[in-house]
């Protein structure tokens, strides 16, 4: 009788062993691209942001590497993960550094102070096979800081990014060599959450925290009137029929919708009181961290976002009609942010302290056979997941 219990107890643990095997292998091939950095070095932001480098690793967490780790050498210098090309052979990354002295003053005066000779920001483009690296931004250099670059939908021949002039934010295209840079912002204003639409015929941003609707040249600009002081990160649903943002008072803006066209504005869901940012580093940062935005699902029905329920930061989705599920059921003090769906629906990539760590996790679309891609030690963090097309 005992070696039948026995023996059933080996079937089961192997029953749960290839269950979880073949799970594995149902889980997606892509590669993931994000972000690891220290969180808890003495001297605030600068002495762990400048740590961070751009990270490679398969879906299954497998295959970790470091992405253009000769561009970090230098002394004050990093690198950061920022998207891939619309083939996913390159991936984008922020080449970043600053003078230490600048930093300093900014963590004195709780301020960024971004000028030419303290900081310097490029956006490079490296090629994931052979580890080629082109430095896109210093290519007929119009600012000492540029971000946000991203390959323009529908026009093989161009990417857009984000230039800062005499201290306001702009947007631009340029050519995939980095020539023929146009400023695409029709007028002063700081303008940030650049992006474009599936067709790329439109775009979008927010400029002095107001929404914009634009064509693709950056004429025609139409601003969304919410009556909200604050609107933020404008983002284009993959069927390029809506652009999802949040609006409201800063920390307690919600996600919003609007039409192609400028109108159809809505609310579509509520934060709970969260205040929409994550924090990143354990020490204090003036800069309060991350913004933590909505994403959509690749079939243009559900938006991704986050909201306060009880004492936690959970994973939450909401239909355009405002059907919202709750996803993730949290102990008190988890935090989730920067949901991204996977390029086929299926899945879902993003962050959490679920082991008290700055980890990413990839799920199902609903939420569940969450598992984590990063083993992080405390004092460090994996953040801004992004997703192989």
């Amino acid at each position: 009788m005992q070696y039948c219990v026995v023996m059933l107890l080996v079937a089961l643990l192997i029953m749960s062993e290839l269950a979880s095997s073949e799970a594995s292998s149902r889980r997606p091939r892509n590669l993931i691209g994000y972000n690891e950095l220290r969180t808890n070095l003495p001297g605030g932001r600068f002495a762990n942001t400048s740590t961070m480098r751009a990270i490679i690793v398969r879906a299954d967490g497998s295959g970790r590497k470091e992405l253009a780790k000769e561009l970090a050498a230098k002394p004050n210098t990093w690198t950061q993960f920022a998207g891939w090309s619309a083939d996913g052979k390159s991936a984008f990354i922020h080449i970043g550094w600053e003078d230490p002295e600048n930093a300093a003053w900014e963590e004195e005066h709780k301020s960024f102070r971004m000028e030419p000779g303290k900081w310097l920001i490029d956006c490079c483009l490296v090629n994931i096979k052979n580890g080629h690296v082109t430095n896109l931004t210093e290519v007929e250099r119009i600012s000492n800081y540029n971000t946000g670059v991203f390959p323009w939908p529908n026009d093989p021949a161009r990417y857009g990014f984000t230039a800062l002039i005499n201290g306001e934010s702009h947007p631009f295209s340029m050519k995939l060599d980095g020539t023929d840079k146009r400023d695409l912002s029709r007028g002063a204003g700081f303008t940030y959450g650049f992006n474009a639409s599936p067709d790329g015929k439109r775009i979008s941003y927010h400029k002095d925290y107001q929404i914009y609707l634009a064509d693709a040249s950056g004429d025609n600009p139409v601003k969304i009137e919410t009556g909200n002081p604050f609107n933020f990160a404008p983002t284009w649903s993959p069927d390029g029929q809506w652009v999802v943002f949040v609006s409201g008072e800063h920390y307690n803006c919600h996600p919003y919708i609007v039409k192609r066209d400028g109108t159809g504005l809505k609310k579509v869901a509520d934060r709970g009181g969260y205040i929409g940012v994550t924090l990143f580093l354990d020490v204090p940062d003036y800069h309060d961290g991350s913004s933590d935005t909505p994403a959509w699902s690749q079939d243009s029905k559900w938006i991704y976002y986050t909201a306060k329920v009880g004492e936690a930061i959970e994973l939450m989705r909401v239909s355009l009609d405002g059907k919202t599920e709750q996803l993730s059921h949290s102990k008190a003090g988890v935090s989730h942010y920067h949901i991204k769906p996977s390029p086929d629906g299926k899945w879902l990539l993003f962050g959490a302290t679920r082991d008290g760590v700055r980890q990413l996790y990839i799920s199902k679309a609903d939420g569940t056979e969450a598992r984590p891609i990063t083993k992080l030690n405390p004092g460090y963090a994996a953040m801004w997941g992004s997703w192989q097309p």
